[in-house]
């Protein structure tokens, strides 16, 4: 993993956005992640949006053995309609524990996590019978991925929502 920027919390406004949401299984599901970015994409592109960005993998529930639940999006200039595939929503203000990377998510998720459990910094999630549920946890391609199809270039803001006064 590169760390481009080290872990740290910071303070985020609201965002709107327009997603893509499923539960698809942990295994495969960077390639369900390329699909719905392209799915995604080919949307805004017949609706005529293009002041957008960036995109996203947001995690709603986790499960590394199971089925994971989660959305990939892209942030717009305010809220837009949607339709029944692709939905309307926001990534919620507050503060972020984050830090920004190039190339291998699980290091760097980890990374984040372990930078937190050391810095009391707690994250704003729980226990729910499907897996670990995050109030928000995404991870924003600084990269666009319209424009460089190679993934391990990729510049990639990981953001977990911390609880109030968990800093």
């Amino acid at each position: 993993m590169d760390l481009l920027e080290p872990p740290r919390v910071v303070e985020r406004p609201q965002q709107d956005y327009l997603g893509i949401r499923v539960v698809t299984p942990f295994r495969g599901m960077l390639s369900k992640r390329n699909e719905l970015l392209t799915e995604l994409d080919t949307w805004l592109t017949k609706q005529g949006i293009d002041d957008v960005g960036p995109f996203f993998l947001r995690l709603h529930v986790i499960d590394m053995s199971g089925p994971m639940d989660l959305e990939v999006g892209v942030v717009t200039q305010g809220r837009l309609d949607g339709d029944d595939r692709v939905r309307p929503d926001v990534l919620p203000a507050g503060a972020y524990a984050t830090l920004t990377y190039r190339n291998h998510s699980l290091r760097a998720n980890r990374a984040l996590i372990d930078w937190a459990e050391e810095n009391g910094v707690r994250f704003d999630r729980y226990d729910v019978p499907e897996g670990d549920k995050f109030a928000c946890r995404y991870e924003a391609f600084r990269t666009d991925p319209r424009t460089e199809p190679r993934k391990t270039k990729w510049e990639v803001e990981l953001n977990f929502l911390t609880l109030p006064g968990a800093t």
